[in-house]
């Protein structure tokens, strides 16, 4: 099979890591990213070592491309669907890695639908560092089989097909969502105040005894700093979430919780360059205005 066009929707943390690994293999993608328009944004900034081709507009980036990845934020998921449905070739894949619930999903392939591309919902499984490309991905709809050549040909090596029926996949997502994202939210909450308590080393070892990790101390430090570094989209992902969960007939009093929390946690990104947890917890409590983080209030 020969390479085929490609074409990067969104060039944040997700289409960055995608580009990298498209070049690795060989191709150079098309991007476009709605922040290209300010020089200044992390997505601008990121394209002169990407090896990615910066489009001019969503309209340059995506006519002629056989394959069409969006990798927006939550709550652009449709708007980016709606854009691209009249400018997709005919039979070119639209494949959504948006985290989204299953009903954004579907609005999404109708819009796609409408137009004369095909349509593919993903649900990436995984971080997206550090396996990249290769980080286990569920399709779902009734062009997911007819996309997995092309998809193996591009680089994608964990995808499987969920189910022909749009919505599932990003079921299993969603409700995955549910544990991953509020863990981060539980240990943000917990650890800050238990550090603000003097008894943090207390929690971690009592955690160890009743739900053995590999080192909680580690685990907690990547959790909050996901949270300090990506809040703002994990909190988008978390009304998705919220929606998923509400349509299941069950109210959502933790995915919504979870929501605000992670908001809440992209500002006060400034603690991320600290290297342990007891510093990154330091640094979130001073922020906050909390007097001494390690003694009794």
């Amino acid at each position: 099979m020969s390479a085929p066009i490609t074409c990067l929707i969104g060039f944040g943390e997700v289409g960055q890591t995608l580009a990298a690994n498209l070049r690795a293999g060989g191709l150079t993608a098309r991007a476009w990213d709605i922040l290209f328009s300010d020089p200044r944004s992390i997505q601008s900034r990121a394209i002169p070592s990407s090896g990615v081709v910066a489009a001019s507009s969503a309209g340059d980036a995506i006519t002629g491309a056989e394959l069409v990845i969006s990798a927006v934020t939550a709550d652009d998921c449709l708007a980016a669907a709606h854009t691209a449905a009249s400018l997709l070739k005919q039979g070119a894949f639209f494949l959504d890695l948006n985290s989204v619930s299953p009903t954004t999903k579907i609005e999404a392939a109708r819009a796609i639908a409408a137009g004369r591309g095909r349509y593919v919902e993903a649900a990436v499984m995984s971080p997206i560092r550090p396996k990249g490309i290769q980080s286990p991905i569920l399709l779902g709809g009734p062009d997911a089989a007819a996309f997995l050549p092309l998809a193996r040909a591009v680089g994608f090596s964990a995808i499987e097909v969920a189910s022909d029926t749009i919505g599932r996949a990003s079921a299993t997502k969603m409700c995955r969502s549910v544990m991953i994202k509020g863990v981060e939210a539980l240990l943000t909450e917990s650890l800050l105040a238990a550090r603000r308590y003097g008894v943090d080393g207390a929690v971690l070892a009592s955690l160890n005894g009743m739900l053995p990790a590999a080192d909680w101390s580690a685990l907690a430090h990547y959790m909050i700093g996901r949270s300090l570094q990506h809040g703002r989209r994990r909190a988008a992902e978390m009304r998705e979430v919220a929606a998923t969960v509400r349509n299941a007939g069950i109210e959502p009093w933790m995915s919504v919780a979870t929501a605000e929390r992670q908001n809440w946690a992209v500002n006060h990104a400034g603690a991320l360059p600290e290297e342990t947890l007891e510093g990154l917890l330091d640094a979130i409590l001073a922020s906050i205005g909390a007097v001494d983080g390690t003694s009794l209030c």
